[in-house]
């Protein structure tokens, strides 16, 4: 079962991601042609402003579900979306594998830097979730 402890701490995180990922993605989406893209031919995706607008309410939607399961002690499908949730910042890492990445404005890099921290944070809440509060076997029924 969910601890409060655990509860107010992924509470508090997915406030501050989604707030910061709605303000990136946007203005990623908006200003999509002020961003670095990959060279010609790269192997590196390169998505274009629908995708990169669409992917944050699919990951969002990702994210909520994830609180709603956690909130009800469905701790490993939780885990789960919370995990797809954290691809929502740690995608922004892409940003980089383009030329010029780094010579954007730094509102735009501490944006990128917050959304990167935030989804490596949600990662690894969920798999503590995974390891520290999924059911023992006893308590699922299987013990013999």
């Amino acid at each position: 079962m969910p601890t409060r402890r655990g509860w107010r701490f992924l509470l508090g995180v997915m406030v501050v991601a989604v707030a910061s990922s709605a303000v990136h993605y946007t203005d990623n989406a908006i200003n999509w042609a002020e961003y670095p893209h990959p060279e010609p031919g790269s192997s590196v995706p390169d998505p274009s402003d629908w995708v990169i607008g669409a992917s944050w309410f699919a990951f969002t939607a990702a994210g909520i579900l994830g609180l709603w399961w956690f909130s009800r002690g469905r701790v490993m499908a939780a885990a789960v979306a919370i995990a797809v949730y954290s691809g929502s910042g740690l995608v922004s890492i892409g940003h980089y594998l383009a030329p010029g990445a780094t010579g954007m404005p730094a509102w735009r890099q501490t944006l990128i830097g917050v959304d990167i921290v935030l989804g490596a944070v949600l990662f690894v809440f969920a798999c503590w979730a995974v390891v520290t509060l999924r059911p023992s076997p006893a308590s699922r029924g299987t013990a013999r």
